[in-house]
């Protein structure tokens, strides 16, 4: 197992990877309902896709008010609430939910209670994304497909029973064959940097030709990344005991690239269809939001 350490959270993405990945910030200034924005998100990101423990769609905000600004980030946490705030953003559009759990109150008296508090001051609306937008066509694994240099067409490792072209995770090819080595590097080089960097496991000269990532916790694919029989398995949130036992079975090598590392690409694309339906100003926050502020001792 190799560890990678790299940037802390806190910082911003570098701005050859946010250029690269395709954030930006779009300066149309015009105005739209709030109503018109959801509904040009779930264009693509169909709620019904979701989980049913999932909570998504809008959390917090009128569905008429109007819109110019949309911000769109990973983790609803409060250094991005602030960045949202100070930009002046009517909507905030993120991956994670702020309230997947129920709750009996949203009292200023706990973090969330005060995000909560926060963004209805601020007129500030706030929306999720998640699983629906997991597996939509193309949704986060696409992206994280082409951040990681895969190339042709791209097809789901766990397909949907409805609609084979949605599902889980995504299954492609690079242009060239690479060793282990070479690949992990080309990730470290096309994803945003975070503290605990990536975490290998197999033969870092190994040939890497055929690729299965999942953005986001992967655990539940690692059958069917071993089932598909590809060379490499980039995901995230691999837990020692599953990952452990896959080894063993000398099927894929395994990449485990941190959870927001492997959304963050996504937001790109979620930016560009918005931008591309509205005339909205919209932003991608570039602020590292990962969990994780050190990593010592890697060897």
């Amino acid at each position: 197992m190799v560890a990678v350490r790299v940037r802390a959270p806190g910082s911003q993405v570098p701005p050859h990877i946010h250029a690269e990945v395709g954030g930006s910030l779009r300066d149309v200034p015009q105005d739209a309902p709030l109503s018109d924005v959801i509904a040009a998100i779930e264009s693509r990101y169909d709620p019904a896709w979701a989980e049913p423990w999932d909570a998504v769609g809008l959390v917090c905000g009128d569905p008429d008010q109007p819109v110019e600004r949309v911000m769109f980030a990973v983790d609803p946490v409060a250094a991005v609430v602030d960045e949202a705030v100070d930009w002046g953003a009517d909507l905030l559009v993120v991956h994670h939910p702020l309230l997947l759990r129920p709750v009996s109150s949203v009292a200023a008296t706990t973090p969330k209670g005060r995000l909560v508090h926060r963004l209805i001051t601020a007129g500030v609306a706030l929306y999720t994304a998640h699983t629906n937008a997991d597996v939509a066509d193309p949704g986060v694994s696409d992206a994280l497909a082409h951040a990681v240099g895969l190339t042709g067409p791209l097809h789901p490792l766990a397909p949907a029973a409805d609609e084979p072209r949605r599902g889980l995770g995504r299954i492609g090819s690079l242009s060239r064959p690479l060793s282990l080595r070479e690949f992990a590097a080309q990730a470290v080089a096309r994803l945003p940097a975070t503290a605990a960097g990536i975490r290998v496991a197999g033969d870092p000269d190994r040939t890497i030709h055929t690729v299965a990532v999942s953005g986001g916790a992967g655990d539940s694919l690692l059958t069917a990344a071993r089932a598909a029989a590809v060379d490499v398995f980039l995901t995230a949130d691999l837990r020692h005991h599953p990952a452990s036992e896959f080894a063993e079975y000398d099927g894929p090598a395994l990449i485990d690239a941190g959870h927001w590392a492997t959304e963050w690409p996504w937001l790109a694309d979620a930016e560009r269809l918005v931008a591309g339906a509205l005339s909205v100003r919209t932003r991608v926050s570039t602020l590292v939001t990962d969990a994780w502020t050190m990593s010592e001792g890697a060897k």
